[in-house]
């Protein structure tokens, strides 16, 4: 990714968090279903404006512009999503319940894409979306104190752990789409 657009992207996640914190008191309730209205209408815009949504293709200035105020609401969103989830000023389900929750909603995103029942642009999203909450509720899950129901790591120990398992992923994925070999 070109430094540029490496910059962006990590401003705009480390953003997001502070843009939900802001969001919640300012209109004085949850800013899930309001973040949820702009995705969509950005989504919608980007739609009609440019007759497609291809975050797979970006080829002019305008598919650019909707693809990064797409990441932008939609980071917010993501935040504000796993905060509601977790909080006791929302569902209250803590990290645990909170992670899988979105690890359970990130599964029926991906059944979905195999059966092509919706289309993929939709499909893209809602897995960039809900990948926020559940990086942020495993995070808590792993960081916050016994007392917050979390293990209590620290923040490097838990760096390796979430790590140690992306390597474990990366190195059995490729071994799972491999064809299997049917021997005479």
């Amino acid at each position: 990714m070109p430094r540029p657009l490496q910059r962006v992207t990590s401003r705009s996640q480390s953003d997001s968090s502070s843009k939900s914190d802001v969001l919640r008191p300012t209109i004085r309730r949850d800013p899930s279903a309001v973040l949820l209205g702009l995705v969509i209408a950005v989504l919608l815009a980007w739609r009609f404006t440019t007759g497609k949504i291809a975050a797979d293709k970006i080829t002019s200035r305008r598919d650019e512009l909707f693809y990064w105020l797409t990441i932008v609401v939609s980071n917010t969103l993501g935040t504000a999503l796993g905060d509601f989830t977790a909080d006791a000023t929302g569902l209250n389900l803590g990290f645990e319940k909170g992670a899988l929750l979105f690890a359970g909603l990130i599964a029926v995103v991906a059944m979905l894409h195999w059966l092509k029942w919706l289309p993929q642009a939709v499909l893209f999203w809602a897995a960039y979306i809900l990948t926020r909450p559940l990086g942020a509720t495993l995070g808590d899950v792993l960081t916050k104190s016994h007392g917050q129901g979390g293990f209590e790591f620290g923040r490097i120990t838990a760096t390796l752990v979430i790590t140690a398992a992306m390597v474990a992923l990366i190195v059995v994925s490729p071994k799972l789409s491999r064809p299997a070999t049917v021997e005479a």
